[in-house]
């Protein structure tokens, strides 16, 4: 193990998965997600037409209307991949789906019910699957260790698979919605925490801090790894899995003006806004953060994932059906509060651009990746001076 006194050792190795070893919406009325019109111009007056053909414009995916056969078609994926305290209570309501409450300092952009759990569920097995079965890649003795600590649990699947594996060691998952369900192993417990505020655990209290799928949830990566490595106990272990927003091809299937290259737009342009990123590995923000707060023995892994079912490899394949399946499962609630709340976009737009991601996302000549990163790293045996 590298001393404390040295810079820490980074490791870094750039793959493909796996070389590691939607219902359709209901229709809903034109107008903004909180009731208000789409923005104008000017009042009264329709929005510039040079503005409308913008594909960052909402109103650009609503000119060329395409028909949307989202229940077949998710049937379809469905059976390809048969085999294979009372005020947090009070959830907003948002065309329908229901998001973290804003009675509290947390916000959140993806909803937090049935359906987006379902997606949440697909996504866990499907991630599961880049990493060849294994809910972890970072080198802890399981039979060695007492706590582990899953930051940003969402429905729990993590934390109850991995207290299942290991029922000798207690698991806690922390989330700032109770979505997660009451019958679970013994040995899990979960709790309603906001990871951007104060941690309320005492120093040196975890052996394994776990991390996943927080993009556009942290204002602040260097302030939670520094929080990880107080509540992590010298010698534990730290792993991050994030994803970006970026969806592209190697080929040039995905253009910049299609729908995949806007989403990419759009999300880059919301963190202006929203003042959360959506490309934590485009920033580097898990390995300078986890550096950053004292960590060692750095390792960082690359993995490119298939968005849909289109590589010949038949494990490549397997991913990518399920990361279609978990995306066609729950496409609205992945855009409903960044396009509308966030960006502007009313009803109307963001179904109608839904209906033209969703056409390419099923053209079998379409090859979709998307980035995702793993880091893992060890706090040091000596205390950080």
């Amino acid at each position: 193990m590298a001393s404390t006194d040295d810079a820490p050792p980074v490791t870094t190795t750039a793959t493909s998965a796996p070389s590691l070893p939607a219902a359709s919406p209901s229709p809903a009325p034109e107008g903004k997600l909180s009731g208000k019109s789409s923005p104008k111009s000017g009042a009264g007056s329709p929005r510039n037409l040079d503005d409308a053909l913008d594909p960052l414009n909402g109103e650009h995916w609503t000119q060329h209307p395409v028909e949307d056969d989202s229940d077949s078609v998710l049937d379809s994926i469905l059976s390809s991949t048969a085999s294979l305290s009372s005020s947090i209570f009070e959830y907003r309501n948002i065309n329908g789906r229901t998001f973290h409450s804003d009675k509290t300092n947390a916000e959140y952009w993806g909803p937090n019910d049935d359906k987006q759990l379902q997606s949440q569920d697909i996504i866990h097995h499907c991630l599961t699957l880049v990493l060849e079965g294994r809910l972890y890649l970072a080198p802890i003795d399981a039979g060695k260790i007492s706590k582990v600590l899953d930051v940003g649990t969402g429905g729990g699947l993590w934390a109850i698979d991995f207290a299942d594996l290991h029922p000798n060691l207690e698991v806690t998952g922390t989330d700032i919605s109770p979505v997660q369900p009451s019958w679970v192993p013994p040995n899990v417990r979960f709790e309603i925490e906001d990871a951007t505020l104060p941690w309320t655990f005492r120093e040196n209290s975890f052996d394994f801090v776990h991390m996943r799928y927080l993009f556009g949830s942290i204002p602040d990566w260097d302030a939670i790894f520094e929080q990880a490595y107080a509540a992590t106990k010298p010698g534990g272990w730290i792993e991050s899995f994030e994803a970006d927003a970026n969806l592209y091809s190697e080929d040039g299937t995905v253009t910049e003006d299609s729908p995949m290259g806007t989403w990419t737009k759009v999300f880059k342009e919301a963190k202006k806004k929203f003042g959360r990123t959506f490309f934590p590995i485009e920033e580097d923000v898990q390995r300078r953060g986890i550096e950053k707060a004292g960590f060692v023995n750095i390792t960082v892994k690359d993995i490119k994932v298939p968005m849909t079912g289109f590589p010949k490899d038949p494990k490549l394949k397997e991913i990518g059906q399920y990361s279609h399946l978990a995306i066609e499962q729950d496409l609205e609630g992945m855009v409903l509060y960044i396009f509308g709340e966030v960006m502007g976009w009313s009803v109307l737009e963001i179904h109608a651009f839904l209906a033209h991601f969703r056409k390419q996302m099923r053209n079998k000549n379409c090859h979709p990746l998307f980035p995702i990163r793993i880091v893992y790293a060890q706090k040091p045996e000596k205390k950080k001076d």
